[in-house]
């Protein structure tokens, strides 16, 4: 499925929900929820060609597989909270969705403790000892 199949689908389902909205608003709800499990399964083999490069350019410039597993962990949580988040915004639940996105950004910075900490030892190491 290419960009425009993808906005098409985009545009058909918000057009349908618009109409539905006012006649059933939980189906309204179910079809857009619908159309963006179509559309992430729809990009998720490209998803994983991004992976396999980013892994493919880390081995090659010899970054610790650590590193480069916590940047896609963290890269993960980010898409999973965002959609999580539109997801509840879109049901009319803005507060939850604000908590969703609290605990995607309290999730990535317990991952990136490591890395900072390795960057700060590195700036330390770098220092003069008095």
């Amino acid at each position: 499925m290419d960009i425009l199949q993808i906005a098409i689908l985009g545009v058909v389902a918000s057009i349908l929900y618009i109409v539905l909205k006012d006649v059933n608003k939980s189906f309204a709800f179910f079809l857009i929820l619908i159309t963006g499990i179509i559309i992430f399964l729809a990009v998720i083999h490209q998803i994983s060609v991004i992976f396999q490069t980013i892994q493919s350019l880390g081995q090659k410039a010899n970054i610790e597989g650590l590193y480069l597993e916590t940047i896609l962990k963290i890269i993960g949580i980010s898409y999973i909270a965002e959609l999580g988040a539109n997801l509840t915004k879109d049901a009319g639940l803005g507060s939850v969705a604000h908590y969703i996105e609290l605990s995607g950004k309290i999730f990535i910075l317990l991952l990136a403790v490591p890395i900072i900490t390795a960057v700060i030892e590195a700036i330390i190491s770098f220092l003069p000892s008095v």
